[in-house]
């Protein structure tokens, strides 16, 4: 069984905003053979996409550079910013503003992890694609 792996990378600085990293995370969603039968995977990678690059640009106060890596089984969506401190999830109250992202994530995502680098952290949230129906 030979393995292919496909990857997208890009930074989005902060005035570039969420919404085109959104719009450039679908462009290359589209390219993947089982995203047009599964339009609530890719709403919730997108929307993972969103909470993010928030993060990055309103908690790290950096760019987001955002990479997309399709290796056959799961679709990794990972967002790295030059802040080391890691997430930790967190109950907010019901009317707070923000604090739910990584809920958000949990939610969404089949998985997802934090790693600390020097002068940064990655987030990762792994998607797998829907089963598809036996004829």
């Amino acid at each position: 069984m030979s393995v292919r792996a496909v990857g997208w990378a890009r930074s989005f600085p902060v005035h570039l905003g969420v919404r085109e990293a959104r719009r450039w995370c679908l462009a290359h969603l589209n390219t993947l053979e089982w995203t047009g039968g599964a339009p609530d995977t890719v709403h919730s990678i997108l929307l993972t996409v969103s909470e993010l690059v928030t993060n990055a640009h309103v908690h790290a106060h950096t760019s987001a550079h955002l990479v997309l890596t399709w290796d056959g089984c799961c679709l990794h969506v990972s967002v790295a910013d030059g802040d080391p401190k890691l997430p930790t999830p967190r109950q907010a109250s019901p009317r707070a503003t923000s604090g739910r992202g990584l809920a958000i994530i949990d939610a969404l995502a089949d998985g997802w992890d934090a790693h600390a680098f020097h002068g940064g952290k990655t987030i990762t949230a792994c998607f797998h694609p829907p089963k598809q129906a036996s004829p």
